[in-house]
């Protein structure tokens, strides 16, 4: 159960340090050349923990080899076989004994009493050991890193100053604002789309009418199958919000079909708008009044 357990732990540190890598490979790809040594500044924990889980991976992988070693010394055992190495195997500490030892550098117990000082603190002494060679390591690696930053940033202006990449980040934020406003435009419905007053709109509408609506309601709205669009008589409501409405879904008792599936939100927002912009135009040929009339109150929201 235990050889299990260990291959299971490899077998998930294996795929834990695999996702790691793929994660800093896509991560790389995603930046251009001169940006590496700025990703890599960014991304100095991820490096750091993609070591770390390598190491441990290596470090389970040896430890399971080792027992599985001793386990094979003591099967020859019990079958009478000498193994010549058992002892120098046993005796043996694990690396990771003597690594850790080392990271530590701890003056043995039998040993203390060399190393200590001659303050005493009501019977309290201080041991002179030197300090944990790890900590060294770190310290004088920050120092390294620092000058590595100072340079990077300040001497050859390689990466992006706070002030820099402060601007970047606001153009990124202006993009995706952008972004979001324009997906905004296909969240019209009837309950809240307004009237369109720009001409750029319109005259984008005007190309919908008449490749849509002209062949019943005229190319002028003057009418023809459909009805007039230019009077102040409506069969089914005049203001934006019913405009909207029955273009939306249609009136298939009067033959007329539903639009949502063929029209964006924001272009039927834009037509209905249109529609209203050619009251009072009086084309010729206008055909008769159907409906009621719909005295048009002052819309709120204009865009």
């Amino acid at each position: 159960m235990k050889n299990k357990g260990l291959k299971y732990s490899s077998l998930l540190l294996l795929l834990l340090a695999s996702g790691t890598a793929l994660m800093a490979q896509e991560s790389a790809k995603k930046i251009s050349t001169p940006d590496a040594f700025d990703w890599v500044f960014h991304n100095i924990i991820l490096l750091v923990g993609a070591a770390a889980i390598f190491g441990a991976v290596w470090a389970v992988i040896y430890l399971n080899s080792k027992i599985l070693e001793i386990q094979k010394i003591k099967l020859l055992k019990e079958h009478g076989i000498e193994v010549m190495e058992e002892v120098k195997l046993l005796d043996k500490e694990p690396w990771w004994k003597r690594m850790y030892d080392k990271s530590w550098n701890l003056v043995p117990l039998e040993k203390e009493k060399d190393i200590l000082l001659d303050h005493n603190y009501d019977g309290i002494q201080e041991l002179d050991n030197v300090l944990p060679p790890w900590w060294v390591a770190m310290f004088y690696g920050c120092i390294i890193y620092g000058f590595a930053y100072l340079g990077y940033y300040h001497v050859w202006d390689i990466g992006l100053g706070s002030r820099a990449e402060y601007a970047v980040e606001m153009e990124y934020a202006e993009a995706q604002v952008a972004q979001f406003l324009s997906r905004q435009a296909d969240q019209v419905d009837e309950s809240n789309v307004e009237i369109i007053t720009d001409e750029s709109k319109l005259n984008l509408a005007e190309a919908t009418y008449l490749a849509n609506c002209a062949a019943c309601h005229g190319q002028k709205g003057e009418g023809g199958i459909g009805p007039n669009m230019t009077d102040k008589y409506w069969i089914n409501g005049g203001n934006v919000n019913d405009i909207f409405k029955t273009i939306k879904y249609g009136v298939p008792a009067k033959g007329m079909i539903a639009w949502k599936s063929q029209l964006r939100p924001s272009d039927m927002q834009n037509l209905a708008s249109y529609i209203l912009n050619m009251q009072g135009t009086n084309p010729p040929n206008g055909k008769e009044p159907q409906g009621e009339l719909y005295e048009a109150k002052e819309e709120m929201g204009m865009k």
